[in-house]
Formats: structure tokens, C-alpha cells, sequence
């Protein structure tokens, strides 16, 4: 399975999602393959700062090329989780052509639900070469007790692909992880922010479960 996790619009928080949930995937005891294919390379800074031993292999790849170059190389992983790059067309093209399934972060606030029609724009344009492609909306950074989440959730329903029932808050944690090349399911394994992206990383799969039975 190969998880495209992509925005046009920058600081949505996508790189934290890759990182987290390629984490929680190598925890589980799956191969994986991290490609960071944003030239601003955070995902390679973060793997650098690391000093434990890496739960997964990470490589650059941001290429326009990627969709061709990476089904040889995932054929070594049970799962390959792919950083797309933001405002780059062509490898964000090339990201989402790559993937099974696209992961579209949307912060609650107007302003990002108004951005995302870009990405679902490239994901529908990637549909006519790949149909099986599947996409999902997730809700990042959602804070805790307000109505900003559910005005989200009600306008993201205007696009085509599916909704996340699983979301994820703003949480501290998940900044003082980065910080030392981790992952919240090492730093704080029983913290909400764990508990979070370890649900989103079990409904993505029983999201491609589905599609595999359909099939």
C-alpha cells in the first residue's frame, strides 16, 4: 500500500502525519519505506536529528518522475508512505500518481478547506490515468471543545472523497517528538496524540481492505 499524504497549501501539518503514521506502521511490524518527495526535505532533517535506531527507511525523492521510479522500489515494503511536496504541481502530480490512497490535512479554518480544492483538482486529473486511486480528507490540528471542527467537516462534504472519522488535535506532543528525530508512539505511547494517529492509521488500512475486497 502506498499512502500519499498531500496539500497544496503549506503548514497544514502533513509532514507530522507521514512521520507519525509511518511510525505507527514499522511499530505494528510492517516493512516501510518513508519518501520524502518535498523539496524543502523536513522528513530527511527529522531522520537526521534521530539518534535511536530508525523504525523505517527513509530516502529523497522529490522528483517529477517519482510514479515511475517508486513501484520497483516499494515492492520491498509492506507499506510506503510518501511526504508530497506543497505549490509544486509537478510533484505533487507525480506524488498522487504514485499513491494508492492520498491523504488531503485540513486544519479547521476556512482558509484551508478553500486551498484543498487544488489538491482534490490533481486528484481527479490523476483518476483518469489511475482509477483506482482513493482519497480521504483528514482534520488536523482540530482543538478540543469548539464548533470549528464540525463547520469543516460540513463544508469538506461539498468535495468529491471520502471523510476521516478519525481526526487529529493540536498537541504539544507531537512537536516535542520531532524535536528528537521520534514519533509520539515512542515518546508518549499512551498519549492522546498516540492513541490518535494509531486510530487514523487503522481506519486508512481497513480503507484499503475495503477497496481490496471490492476488487
Amino acid at each position: 500500500m502506498i499512502i500519499g499524504v498531500l496539500n497544496q497549501k503549506g503548514g497544514v501539518g502533513k509532514t507530522t502525519i507521514a512521520i507519525n503514521l509511518a511510525a505507527v506502521y514499522a511499530r505494528s511490524g510492517q516493512r516501510v519505506l518513508f519518501v520524502d518527495a518535498d523539496p524543502q526535505g523536513s522528513a530527511l532533517a527529522w531522520s537526521a536529528a534521530r539518534v535511536a535506531e530508525p523504525l523505517f527507511s527513509v530516502v529523497g525523492m522529490a522528483k517529477p518522475t517519482l510514479h515511475k521510479e517508486l513501484p520497483h522500489m516499494a515492492s520491498d515494503y509492506d507499506i510506503v508512505v510518501i511526504d508530497g511536496a506543497p505549490r509544486v504541481s509537478e510533484l505533487a502530480r507525480s506524488a498522487i500518481l504514485a499513491s494508492d490512497l492520498v491523504i488531503i490535512p485540513v486544519q479547521p479554518s476556512p482558509y484551508d478547506v478553500w486551498a484543498a480544492a487544488e489538491t482534490v483538482r490533481l486528484v481527479e486529473e490523476a483518476r483518469q490515468i489511475k482509477e483506482t486511486l482513493k482519497s480521504v480528507f483528514v482534520v488536523n490540528r482540530k482543538i478540543v471543545n469548539t464548533a470549528l471542527a464540525r463547520a469543516v467537516y460540513d463544508a469538506l462534504g461539498n468535495f468529491n472523497g471520502s471523510i476521516s472519522d478519525a481526526s487529529l488535535c493540536q498537541r504539544v506532543a507531537y512537536a516535542e517528538s520531532a524535536m528528537q528525530g521520534l514519533a509520539v508512539v515512542e515518546t508518549a505511547p499512551r498519549s492522546e496524540a498516540a492513541r490518535e494517529i494509531t486510530t487514523l492509521a487503522q481506519f486508512l488500512t481497513s480503507q484499503m481492505t475495503t477497496k481490496a475486497r471490492a476488487a
